[in-house]
């Protein structure tokens, strides 16, 4: 069977975002330069969003709260009064900055609604998501938006069966190996990597070279050529 659904990943995939974290993470770590040196402080703030992902979850205002609490932890009583206030502008500048696309986005998406249906499927928080896409100007491409809390084998299941397609119709492409591929192609479904200059560690893992479902590919465009690849199979 041909492939018929075609779920992307947002961040990172369709429209830069790690790097307006890291802007906001080298601003923080600024603030904290008289209390621990940079590689303490962020090693410590990596900690506090690892402990606060089953509380926050992800998006930019778990990593305001982050930034709060590894600041207090590192600092103390000696924060400054004003800091958590300076803290919290640089969290609402990262709910606010624009939506700038990767190049030829437009065109790849284009190129996928001609092979099938799209999917997006993202996570982060459900409001900043919206706002993004609405910013983007892509939403109209999309036959469905699929904003979760985590990406998990259980998350592309219900996802497959929403859209009635079984998991070796679908394909999943994305930027982060921890989430976008490996439950993809623990769901039975195709999955290909397009990674990004910039990762979250927390996304990183071994990439499964030796299954044949799985593509690494030097961006999105490459994409409908492997689609119409898996079709011409079979």
């Amino acid at each position: 069977m041909p492939i018929d659904l075609i779920c992307l990943d947002a961040d990172d995939t369709l429209w830069h975002n790690m790097r307006h974290f890291e802007e906001a993470e080298h601003l923080l770590l600024d603030l904290l330069a008289p209390f621990a040196e940079a590689g303490i402080a962020r090693s410590r703030l990596e900690e506090v969003e690892m402990r606060n992902l089953r509380a926050y979850g992800y998006g930019a205002k778990s990593f305001t709260l982050s930034m709060i609490e590894a600041a207090i932890e590192l600092a103390g009583e000696r924060l400054p009064i004003d800091a958590i206030s300076r803290i919290l502008q640089v969290g609402r500048a990262l709910l606010a900055h624009p939506v700038e696309l990767l190049p030829g986005i437009e065109d790849t998406l284009d190129a996928l609604v001609a092979r099938g249906r799209l999917v997006l499927v993202t996570k982060g928080d459900l409001l900043h998501q919206e706002v993004k896409l609405a910013a983007s100007g892509l939403g109209d491409r999309f036959a469905g938006i699929e904003i979760v809390s985590d990406k998990t084998r259980e998350t592309f299941d219900r996802v497959f069966a929403r859209y009635g397609v079984a998991p070796h119709e679908a394909v999943m492409a994305g930027d982060s190996m921890r989430s976008d591929i490996l439950p993809a192609l623990d769901a039975g479904a195709h999955a290909a990597f397009v990674p990004h200059s910039l990762v979250w560690s927390h996304e990183r893992a071994e990439p499964p070279t030796r299954d044949a479902r799985f593509r690494q590919l030097d961006s999105l465009a490459a994409l409908p050529a492997w689609i119409d690849e898996l079709n011409r199979a079979g």
